[in-house]
């Protein structure tokens, strides 16, 4: 029993002394190099903005119907819509660092309307006044950012409400009256320009728009002629306005910064 139990402590004691040496000879675990960190910015945000702009809206023809004789549907010889203002406000969703929607609504002020008329012994002066309301759903690209500029391109669908005034048309024998008409009509539109970051959530917004809006009824039914219908506009419009963004990082002002990487260093092995 004692040569059993000093044996043990031998063989404990060898153990004890030769497993550093065994340990030292394993492989050693390669380190562990951390990614590098970079910091994420949400441009996610809601907008509001306000817009001023002048626009010129395209005569595109107009036809009316007479009850004779001959009965049947004439057209306007020629026409002129004179330019106008008009206001706009919308909201809208930074969705992406380039990508943003909106929805605007615009009032187009009075645009002062003369066009003629002929027939085989006669010819007519017509005036009237034409506003609108207009609708539109859009998205836009922004393509990038320089010094706080940001160009964009952008196309909107929606509606109009067009207006017409009373239709006052001037013949040698007097003048006769047609009601005018009102409707909502489908329209679109076109959008490109540059936006500059006054602030952090300040944005200026100068831009052209192109806008098209489909025919409708323009006149109603008088003694001798009626009802007219128009042929629709094509408009351009020069646009200026302000958006106000209530994300903290969602304009040009505020890039994201990447986080320098330093790594860590490494490990030192001691046997």
């Amino acid at each position: 029993m004692i040569n059993f139990a000093k044996k043990a402590a031998f063989a404990a004691i060898v153990t004890v002394y030769a497993f550093p040496g065994f340990a030292a000879d394993l492989p050693e675990p390669p380190p562990v190099i951390e990614q590098p960190q970079v910091q994420v910015v949400d441009y996610g945000g809601w907008y509001i903005r306000g817009d001023v702009d002048f626009h010129k809206p395209q005569w595109g023809g107009a036809d009316y119907i007479v009850y004779g004789p001959p009965p049947g549907t004439k057209s306007f010889d020629s026409g002129d819509l004179k330019g106008a203002l008009s206001l706009g406000a919308g909201v809208g969703y930074q969705v992406t660092n380039y990508f943003r929607t909106d929805l605007t609504f615009d009032y187009w002020f009075k645009s002062r309307f003369e066009g003629h008329t002929s027939c085989t012994d006669c010819s007519s002066t017509d005036t009237s006044n034409m506003s609108a309301m207009l609708l539109l759903a859009n998205a836009y690209v922004d393509l990038g950012h320089w010094k706080g500029f940001t160009p964009y391109i952008g196309a909107g669908i929606g509606g109009a409400y067009v207006k017409w005034d009373d239709l006052n048309n001037t013949i040698e024998e007097g003048t006769f009256t047609h009601t005018g008409a009102g409707n909502w009509r489908f329209a679109w539109g076109l959008m490109a320009g540059t936006s500059y970051c006054l602030s952090k959530n300040l944005n200026l917004d100068v831009g052209y728009r192109f806008t098209h809006i489909n025919g409708g009824r323009m006149f109603e039914f008088a003694p001798t002629a009626g009802p007219g219908f128009d042929r629709g506009f094509n408009t351009h419009e020069v646009r200026a306005g302000l958006r106000y963004s209530f994300g903290e990082t969602s304009n040009s002002c505020s890039e994201p910064v990447p986080v320098a990487y330093e790594p860590e260093p490494e490990p030192v092995y001691t046997k």
